[in-house]
C-alpha cells in the first residue's frame, strides 16, 4: 500500500523496485570467487586468478553488500521515507524530507554510475579487457555486469518522476468548507 503524499507512477514504483536486481547478479558473481572460483580470470601468467587473503575477500562481500544496499535507496523515492523521515532516526526521525536532500544525491549517484560503468567497461569487447579461460566465462561475466549500465539510467528516471511528484506538481487544493 502506497502511503505517499501524492501518488506514485506504477511504473516509477515497479522501477524502483527492480533497481536491486540490476545489482545481484554482478554481486553474485563477485561472491564466486570468495567461495574459491577463479570465475575463468587469468592472471599476468596465464594461469586461473584466485582472490587471496582473508582481507581481499571480506572486501567483496563488503562490497556486495553495500552495492545492494546503495541500490535498495532508490526505493526512498517511491516510498513513504523518502518523505517523511522514519522516527527512529536520530535529529531528523519525523521531519519532511526536503525533496533536493533526496533528489540531489540521487542524480549525482546516477551521473557517477553511469560515469564509473561506461569507464569500467570501455574495453569489454577488446584485447584490452580481463584475459578468461574461455569466452563462456568472459560472456558470464558481461552477463552478470551488464545490467549494472542500467543501474544509473533507472535511478535517473525514478529520481525524476520522484521531482515531478514533490516538485513540479501543483500543491493540492484545499476546500474552505
Amino acid at each position: 500500500m502506497n502511503t505517499t503524499e501524492r501518488p506514485v507512477p506504477r511504473w516509477a514504483y515497479r522501477l524502483a523496485h527492480a533497481i536491486p536486481f540490476l545489482t545481484l547478479p554482478s554481486g553474485l558473481w563477485r561472491l564466486g570467487l570468495v567461495f574459491g572460483s577463479s570465475m575463468g580470470m587469468l592472471g599476468t601468467d596465464g594461469q586461473p586468478a584466485y582472490l587471496v587473503g582473508f582481507g581481499g575477500k571480506v572486501y567483496v562481500v563488503c562490497l556486495t553488500i553495500f552495492s545492494e544496499l546503495v541500490a535498495l535507496t532508490a526505493l526512498g523515492l517511491v516510498q513513504r521515507w523518502g518523505e517523511i523521515a522514519p522516527g527512529w532516526l536520530p535529529l531528523i526521525g519525523g521531519r519532511r524530507v526536503h525533496p533536493y536532500a533526496a533528489i540531489v544525491p540521487a542524480v549525482l549517484g546516477s551521473l557517477s554510475l553511469i560515469a564509473i560503468w561506461t569507464f569500467a567497461f570501455r574495453d569489454v569487447f577488446t584485447d584490452h579487457f580481463i584475459p578468461f579461460s574461455s569466452p563462456g566465462w568472459k560472456a558470464l561475466m558481461i552477463t552478470c555486469y551488464a545490467p549494472l549500465y542500467l543501474w544509473g539510467p533507472a535511478l535517473l528516471v525514478v529520481t525524476w518522476a520522484y521531482y515531478r511528484r514533490r516538485v513540479s506538481a501543483p500543491a493540492a487544493v484545499v476546500s474552505a468548507r
